[in-house]
């Protein structure tokens, strides 16, 4: 089976299981979304969703935030991983966006990465759930359930996996492909010992032909 065969496969399952697979961040707005996803980098979106309420409540605006004292927002976060880094990255992407953006997030990769705290995996994330943009987020999840499948070949970095997922998945499939790849591999294509047996993709997945249900 080729590439090509497989990924048509995988968007038909999906499609018909998974048709409105979304982030699983709560958010109600572009800023409250990319400062969850700063948070939640090495972090679950469980852990951020219970620390993000008091942040929007204190700074429900990039405005307010870049006003922020540091101790005052560390102890906000100090729940989440890396909370040092984090609320610098917080409160100096705030001032950006204010300075620059008048206080609107910017909408292209290339503008967003300049923000503190904001890698090519983050701006992926905000231009393909917000904006529904055909970019391609790829975390740990999508980057281990892409190779078992066969979706991607040798890809040694994320971007490397990026890249072939976005010359392989349909355009107008791209932004949801994301969402479909991270949540079978949270709860399907777990790292340690996925659950092979449960999965709908065992036909044309490369791991499972390997290794089966063991």
């Amino acid at each position: 089976m080729t590439r090509k065969q497989k990924c048509k496969f995988v968007i038909q399952y999906f499609l018909e299981h998974a048709p409105t697979a979304e982030t699983e961040l709560l958010y109600d707005n572009p800023f409250q979304l990319l400062v969850s996803v700063i948070l939640s980098a090495q972090c679950t979106d469980k852990r951020v969703n219970l620390t993000t309420p008091s942040i929007f409540e204190k700074y429900p605006d990039a405005k307010s935030l870049s006003h922020a004292n540091f101790e005052d927002l560390f102890q906000l976060i100090k729940s989440i991983s890396y909370p040092n880094n984090k609320t610098k990255h917080l409160i100096g992407m705030a001032k950006m966006i204010t300075q620059k953006y008048d206080g609107h997030i910017p909408m292209t990769v290339a503008q967003l990465i300049e923000l503190p705290g904001v890698g090519r995996k983050t701006a992926n994330v905000i231009t393909s759930v917000i904006d529904e943009q055909p970019n391609m987020a790829v975390d740990t999840h999508v980057f281990r359930v892409s190779a078992r499948i066969g979706l991607t070949k040798g890809a040694k970095t994320p971007y490397s996996a990026e890249k072939q997922l976005i010359a392989l998945i349909p355009k107008e499939y791209i932004y949801k492909a994301h969402h479909w790849l991270i949540l079978h591999g949270r709860y399907i294509c777990i790292a340690r010992k996925p659950k092979c047996s449960i999965c709908g993709l065992r036909s044309v997945c490369d791991y499972y032909r390997k290794h089966g249900d063991s």
